[in-house]
């Protein structure tokens, strides 16, 4: 679960400053306040003076991870605490049954295809954690085409159908030299149909490359024309992911300076690097798949942190979804939220590819 820095041990710290920096944590992603000595004792019971959990924080601060704002005031976690939190200290939060129960429920509308059921995890995520909720299409391999239709659109223009085991419809035109009678193209359909259901999208031209060297005949002849027409027809390019909550975003503290308004919205513009950062938090996620930001990992993107999970579609991740906020969020809660809407969109999205 690396993001950067050097993955701290446990014996780094003692126990003492181990509570003190999970107290500190704890209260600032509460508040978004810097945290005071004075307020680690009264909030969290400690059985110390202000003086000794003052040198305590002192000491959390020489070793990097903690940060004085300003002269005057308290304590805030730095990047390596955050990580040290998530790493050492976080026990993530079990989902209450009416939280579990809420979640289940809005996956019980008629959700026949999988940009529905996507777009409204997205929706969900959002609404539930109050962060951005990103949800990606499954990756092209697990998209098998399921059915084909090959229609006439005009003279020289032929119309193209997919319809994927998720329910999805792709729609696509060539424009050819000549026109098809009917009797070909129905040939066509057919022969697409016979030999080539169940073919992930990615890899249809492939595969029907390759089943031209083994064919003879009229078989070979319609499993040719069928290459022309995929190598002319552009192949669909469907929206890779769904984002919703970007406005609550900008409520946060941490997103109230311009600058960093700025850099958040250019960020969540690039769907491409959305889903680097999500693929960051799960790559080596050791069960807690987290990406905390880094002013030196080369991400572009200082201040956020991620909180994603894959899900599986017949066993096999599929595409990944996941909430984007400040560095300051509510990791424990949030990850048996991601964790377990995961596994609810896995569930459905398997039923709709059979």
């Amino acid at each position: 679960m690396s993001n950067g820095t050097p993955k701290q041990s446990v014996e780094a710290l003692n126990d003492r400053e181990r509570e003190i920096l999970n107290a500190v944590v704890n209260s600032y992603i509460m508040t978004a306040e810097p945290v005071g000595s004075r307020t680690v004792v009264k909030r969290f019971g400690f059985d110390l003076s202000a003086a000794t959990v003052r040198n305590v924080m002192a000491d959390l601060e020489e070793q990097g991870f903690l940060q004085q704002v300003h002269t005057s005031s308290g304590r805030v976690p730095t990047d390596l605490g955050y990580r040290y939190y998530v790493d050492h200290l976080m026990h993530v939060q079990r989902l209450s049954l009416q939280e579990r129960r809420r979640i289940e429920g809005e996956f019980q509308n008629r959700l026949d295809d999988v940009n529905a059921v996507l777009r409204h995890t997205s929706h969900l995520l959002a609404l539930v954690t109050h962060q951005a909720g990103i949800a990606e299409l499954p990756d092209s391999g697990q998209t098998r085409v399921q059915r084909f239709e090959l229609m006439p659109v005009g003279e020289n223009r032929l119309a193209v159908l997919m319809v994927d085991n998720f329910g999805t419809v792709h729609s696509m035109t060539a424009l050819l030299g000549t026109a098809i009678e009917a009797p070909r193209l129905e040939s066509l359909t057919n022969f697409l149909n016979h030999n080539f259901t169940g073919t992930s999208i990615g890899s249809l031209t492939e595969s029907v490359r390759l089943k031209v060297g083994e064919l003879l005949d009229e078989q070979r002849s319609l499993a040719q024309s069928t290459l022309e027409i995929l190598d002319i027809m552009p192949m669909p390019r469907e929206k890779r992911l769904f984002l919703e909550g970007t406005v609550q975003l900008f409520e946060q503290p941490e997103f109230q300076r311009l600058d960093q308004a700025k850099e958040v919205f250019g960020l969540l513009e690039e769907h491409d690097r959305l889903i680097d950062l999500l693929r960051k938090a799960v790559s080596d996620g050791e069960g807690k798949a987290i990406y905390i930001s880094n002013c030196d990992d080369n991400m572009g993107s200082e201040g956020i942190g991620v909180v994603a999970s894959s899900y599986h579609v017949e066993g096999k991740p599929a595409g990944l979804i996941g909430v984007l906020g400040p560095r300051r969020m509510p990791y424990s809660r949030l990850t048996s939220v991601v964790q377990y809407t995961a596994d609810m969109v896995g569930r459905l999205l398997t039923r709709l590819g059979k």
